[in-house]
């Protein structure tokens, strides 16, 4: 055995030995059907904190010759599945961290020359015929080894993305890398099988990827991998009986990522030559193993997160200059789930353009979950809550907060009719917008949009709308017919009972006669002039009418 030829199964046994282990070897059974198949590609992304390594010293332990591995699976779950032996110890492994090369290299390119310098003298020793100088590359080094033994490797490459995350400005490094490891696994009768893990998809230039001979299996489509991607419910109901722990409070601390297997997400893909060609994907709950891991060690269920990432790190992404990126973020700390185009992110740590792609590095890095049919990004669980709550301790996030839930609560108010509520919350708008936003009506219309944010998850908002015998300011139409249709006029430097009095002198609901019954009527005002000394001082009235 050797550190990258053949590395045994020490950290796998060790794993066996702690003092929590949760048997994730069926995963095994899964990875055996692609070897040797033009499926034997496999990029595994997920999370830090998700058990990659863990996952790669096992597939090191089952798969290398020199591993007597045995007496390790046959008392674990791999042993019930059919043929479950099939290339037990059949494979000689290379398994690289490839962190740790870079870490020690000052460029990319003296980082291969490390990798073939470090592997060339396992190769000579245990293949003594093979002449493989260190000046080969570990193409060439694994090319030789083969024509000599026809022993194919499986190779394992943990932290495969680390260069895209160390050195992310470096392109020129960047683009050699996913040369090599093209010029290294691509179509190479060496290679059985290609395992890499780390945290990042495989890099993307514009549609294409760069290593288009891989499937990947990521959290945000970890196909027959799902189960194994973190610790599933039922696993961690087990946890929680063995050591005491409340199911309920790991559940709201530490659940909320959600998967899918390969089979149909969606019904709209299933064919209707075929209705019942593929079952339904099966869902999984996820949990970060490390955090259950921690509680269950320490008797206390908290944020653990910060022992493998820093609140800084999320923080500098929330904080780029995308259109309505904030106003995501803070919705989604109010508990909403929003939709999300993945298509554009060319999954690395620097491209970003869009807030889509912002949001899916974070669902990569397991600041977010992904619902996978509905297309929706949502924070999993109380955990991440915390790290986001962290993140955002600034005054410009806190007003931020503030006027996403004046906005809500202003929603509402229109709804039940409760005109003091609405009057007060637009007075808190202004202020938060300033006087100079109210210097025209145009401009209260502005100012009245932006109080009204929140509608537009509900409504289309139809500005200046010609109702026939004049314009209506602001219209929002239900999306839902729960809810009903507002029309708000809109008065500077007069009172609301004159805007209410145009709405029903030019009968503008006669333009929405078939909201009758469902149709809330809005009068706003905005009087610069008053008395600030005054009782119930308010810029602001409000009349509501239901039509």
């Amino acid at each position: 055995m050797g550190v990258y030829l053949n590395p045994g199964n020490e950290l796998f046994r060790m794993a066996l030995n702690g003092p929590i282990y949760v048997d994730k070897t069926e995963m095994v059974a899964d990875v055996n059907v692609l070897v040797n198949t033009p499926q034997k590609y496999l990029c595994v992304t997920r999370p830090r904190r998700f058990g990659k390594s863990m996952a790669a010293a096992m597939l090191c332990a089952y798969y290398g010759a020199e591993s007597d591995s045995r007496e390790l699976f046959e008392k674990l779950k791999l042993a019930k599945c059919p043929e479950w032996n099939k290339y037990l110890g059949k494979f000689d492994v290379i398994y690289l961290n490839m962190l740790d090369f870079l870490a020690d290299s000052k460029n990319i390119d003296q980082m291969f020359d490390a990798i073939a310098a470090e592997v060339s003298p396992e190769i000579a020793k245990k293949y003594p015929q093979c002449d493989v100088s260190e000046a080969l590359s570990l193409r060439i080094i694994l090319s030789r080894a083969y024509a000599e033994s026809h022993r194919q490797f499986v190779i394992v490459m943990d932290e495969w993305d680390c260069v895209f995350r160390e050195r992310p400005q470096d392109l020129a490094g960047q683009k050699s890398y996913l040369d090599w490891l093209r010029s290294l696994l691509k179509d190479k009768p060496y290679v059985a099988m290609a395992y890499m893990t780390g945290i990042l998809p495989v890099k993307k230039y514009g549609k294409h990827s760069a290593l288009n001979m891989f499937d990947e299996y990521s959290m945000t489509a970890p196909l027959q991998l799902a189960p194994y991607t973190g610790f599933t419910e039922e696993e961690v109901q087990d946890l929680c009986g063995k050591f005491g722990m409340s199911f309920t409070a790991i559940k709201d601390w530490y659940d909320g990522y959600l998967v899918y297997d390969q089979g149909i997400v969606d019904d709209k893909d299933r064919s209707e030559e075929n209705p019942s060609k593929r079952l339904p994907a099966k869902r999984y709950h996820l949990y970060a193993p490390l955090s259950v891991v921690n509680a269950m060690r320490n008797g206390q269920i908290k944020n653990y997160w910060n022992n493998t990432e820093t609140y800084e790190a999320l923080a500098e992404y929330i904080r780029m200059d995308f259109d309505g990126l904030k106003e995501t973020v803070a919705r989604l700390m109010e508990g909403e789930h929003l939709p999300v185009n993945l298509g554009t992110y060319q999954n690395d740590m620097t491209s970003m353009t869009c807030r889509d792609d912002v949001l899916a590095l974070l669902i990569h890095l397991g600041y977010l979950g992904y619902d996978q049919p509905k297309g929706e990004v949502f924070i999993p669980n109380h955990e991440i809550h915390d790290v986001f709550e962290t993140s955002t301790q600034t005054p410009e996030w806190s007003s931020t907060m503030r006027a996403l839930r004046n906005s809500k609560k202003l929603l509402e108010a229109v709804w039940i009719g409760d005109e003091e509520t609405v009057a007060g919350l637009l007075e808190a708008a202004h202020d938060q917008t300033g006087n100079r936003t109210y210097n025209s009506e145009a401009a209260l219309s502005y100012a009245v949009q932006l109080a009204f944010y929140k509608a537009q998850d509900d409504y289309t908002l139809f500005p200046e709308v010609d109702t026939g015998r004049g314009h209506a300011d602001l219209i929002y139409i239900p999306k839902r017919p729960v809810h009903p249709a507002i029309l708000v006029e809109l008065k500077y430097k007069q009172d609301a009972d004159t805007a209410m009095e145009q709405i029903l002198r030019q009968k503008y609901p006669s333009r929405l006669e078939h909201y009758k019954g469902n149709l809330i009527l809005v009068g706003i005002s905005y009087d610069r002039s008053a008395d600030p000394a005054a009782p119930n001082f308010k810029h602001h009235s409000c009349k509501m009418v239901r039509a």
